[in-house]
């Protein structure tokens, strides 16, 4: 895949926007050993709030000032208490994650190892664990201005409103590209792919794996 993206750079400028910061996109996508950064024309973490172009970091915006210290904790407490009450099979660390912009929760905890994060998709799948608990935030902090976005197999990520990952089309807009494509596979309603998925702005793709992926970059530029 990551010799496909080489080849691909050479005929249109590419980059990436993902929930998670900088580092543990970077981990993902660095098995070369090079900066993820330095592979892409763009890179955007935390859905763009922190934005790299050519390898140099652009303007970055933060939750906490935007939610304010008070109000950050009578959320946090409440999803603390909440998760404390699930039931699921097996429970890790780490179950609130603060990010520059956002936050990021998951019941089972992120220390979760590949096979137990397997097997907690599967049994999110069964059981709506993830489903339930962002209807309840909705709800209960609906005066917040945030949004509750499922993503990845395990966690879903809370930021305010407009900061989904829409939020990286504003480094690009005005860069004057013909098209953006953006390939994706949490694009159904609820998943953290969905609103730039959708948006106007964007030629979509949902994807199922990076093989999926592979097969629709090269039908759409080779």
């Amino acid at each position: 895949m990551i010799e496909l993206l080489q080849e691909l750079r050479k005929k249109v400028v590419i980059g990436f926007v993902g929930g998670s910061d900088l580092v543990k996109i970077s981990e993902q996508l660095s098995v070369t050993g090079e900066p993820a950064i330095n592979m892409f024309d763009y890179a955007f973490a935390e859905n763009g709030l922190t934005a790299f172009k050519d390898g140099k970091q652009l303007e970055s915006q933060s939750f906490i000032k935007f939610v304010g210290e008070d109000r950050y904790k009578v959320l946090v407490n409440f999803i603390l208490h909440y998760l404390a009450d699930i039931d699921i099979p097996i429970k890790r660390g780490t179950f609130v994650e603060f990010r520059n912009g956002m936050i990021n929760v998951s019941p089972i905890g992120r220390n979760a190892s590949i096979q137990e994060r397997i097997e907690f998709e599967k049994y999110d799948k069964q059981h709506g664990i993830r489903t339930e608990f962002v209807k309840v935030l909705r709800e209960k902090f609906a005066d917040y201005g945030l949004t509750f976005a499922i993503g990845g197999q395990i966690s879903f990520d809370v930021f305010p409103n407009g900061w989904d990952k829409t939020y990286a089309l504003r480094h690009v807009q005005d860069e004057g590209f013909e098209e953006i494509h953006f390939f994706g596979d949490k694009t159904y309603q609820g998943g953290n792919d969905y609103e730039i998925f959708t948006d106007e702005r964007t030629i979509g793709h949902s994807v199922q794996n990076p093989l999926d992926t592979a097969r629709i970059i090269r039908e759409l530029f080779f």
